[in-house]
C-alpha cells in the first residue's frame, strides 16, 4: 500500500501552526474552509512557542496567546487547541510537532498542515525540510485573486522531487493581518469586526 493509498484510509487532521498574536477572523476562516473543502475531521490549533523565524520582535507571552486561541474557538465544534509548542524548550520546528502528534495519534491519521501560500514557496528553507515534505501533507492558503502562478510551479515541483502531498485551497478574501491589528492597538484604533469579541475583550 502506497503512501496516498493509506492516507486516504485515515480521517484526516488538519493542523494551523502560527503566533496567533492576536489570532483573527483571517486564521478562522482560513481554517474553516481547509476542514471543508478537503474533508478533514478536526482542525487543530497550535500556538508556537519558540518560532524561529520570529526573532525580530518581541511575541505575547505565549500562555495568553493560548488562553485566546482557546476563546476565538469555543463555538466550533470541529476546533481544537493543543499546547504541545508553547511549553517546548529552545525553537519549535514543524517536524519536531509532526512527530509529537504522529506519535500521539499512533500514526492512525493523516496529518495535513495549514501554510500560508508564500511559506510554502521558501518551504526548502524549512528545518529538515525534506524529511518533513516526505513525510507531511500540506495545504497552501490563498484568497482570491492570488496569483498561483508560481505556487502551483513550486508544487509540482516539490511533488516530484519529494513525493509531498499539497494542496492548495482558496479562502474569503479577509485581507486581515496580525501586525496590523498590533498596530491599531498601539493606536488607540478600534479592532472589531477584525477579531471575535471574545479576543477583542481579552485584549
Amino acid at each position: 500500500m502506497d503512501r496516498k493509498q493509506a492516507e486516504k484510509e485515515r480521517p484526516r487532521y488538519a493542523i494551523m501552526g502560527g503566533t496567533f498574536d492576536p489570532i483573527h477572523f483571517g486564521h478562522l476562516a482560513a481554517a474553516e474552509t481547509v476542514r471543508e473543502v478537503l474533508q478533514c475531521e478536526k482542525v487543530i490549533f497550535i500556538p508556537s512557542g519558540n518560532p524561529p523565524h520570529k526573532t525580530n520582535r518581541v511575541l505575547t507571552q505565549a500562555q495568553r496567546r493560548y488562553a485566546m486561541t482557546v476563546a476565538a474557538i469555543e463555538n466550533n465544534p470541529y476546533f481544537e487547541v493543543s499546547d504541545i509548542e508553547i511549553y517546548r524548550n529552545g525553537y519549535t520546528y514543524t517536524l519536531d510537532t509532526f512527530n509529537e502528534l504522529e506519535a500521539y495519534f499512533e500514526n492512525k491519521v493523516e496529518l495535513l498542515f495549514i501554510t500560508g501560500a508564500d511559506a510554502l514557496l521558501e518551504v526548502e528553507t524549512w528545518y529538515k525540510a525534506e524529511e518533513l515534505l516526505k513525510r507531511c501533507s500540506f495545504a497552501a492558503v490563498t484568497r482570491p485573486g492570488y496569483d498561483k502562478s508560481k505556487l502551483e510551479q513550486k508544487l509540482h515541483e516539490l511533488q516530484s522531487k519529494y513525493g509531498s502531498s499539497l494542496f492548495i485551497v482558496d479562502v474569503p478574501g479577509l485581507n486581515i493581518s496580525s501586525t496590523d491589528i498590533r498596530d491599531r492597538i498601539k493606536r488607540g484604533s478600534s479592532i472589531k469586526y477584525l477579531v471575535p469579541e471574545s479576543i477583542e475583550q481579552y485584549i
